[in-house]
């Protein structure tokens, strides 16, 4: 937590206005997301600036609908590390990351040390990843996984 705090930037209810309307749509021009808010267009121009220098917007992005694109199925893969590999756990983290159809890999805290969020076009092509690549890698120990059912909420963002 220490790490973080150092790197927490301030914003102030106009910046986190002017995210939410990022948030709903950042392709829209500057100056009609001034207009909405009620502030000049340079103002919020300068805004968005050292929101991006600050590292507050990282990156700007679209929400892909995958089950249009043929991978309707969403899996959450908990893996166990072994540290007898002689691999570090970072580093298995960054090769996982690498792989297609993964959107997440997060070090977790509990009984499990990696969580993947993966998507793929069905139960099988997930297996295959399980199987074949995942429990694979030096350093894998072994894994769990859930497959979604339904899914209520999925978003790129977090309203701040």
């Amino acid at each position: 937590m220490g790490k973080n705090r150092k790197n927490y930037v301030n914003i102030d209810k106009l910046d986190r206005l002017i995210l939410r309307e990022l948030e709903e749509d950042s392709r829209r021009p500057v100056k009609e997301i001034a207009k909405k808010i009620g502030i000049p267009a340079t103002t919020l121009y300068s805004r968005l600036k050292k929101l991006e220098s600050s590292g507050i917007i990282k990156n700007y992005t679209v929400i892909i609908d995958h089950a249009k694109l043929g991978m309707p199925v969403t899996a959450f893969i908990f893996a166990s590390f072994s540290k007898t590999e002689g691999v570090s756990q970072r580093e298995i983290v960054r090769q996982i990351s690498k792989i297609p159809n993964i959107q997440e890999v997060h070090i977790i805290t509990g009984d499990w040390d990696i969580l993947i969020k993966a998507k793929h076009k069905d139960v099988e092509s997930i297996g295959r990843f399980v199987v074949d690549e995942l429990r694979g890698m030096k350093g894998i120990e072994k894994t769990l996984t859930c497959l979604v059912l339904h899914t209520a909420k999925e978003e790129a963002n977090v309203q701040v």
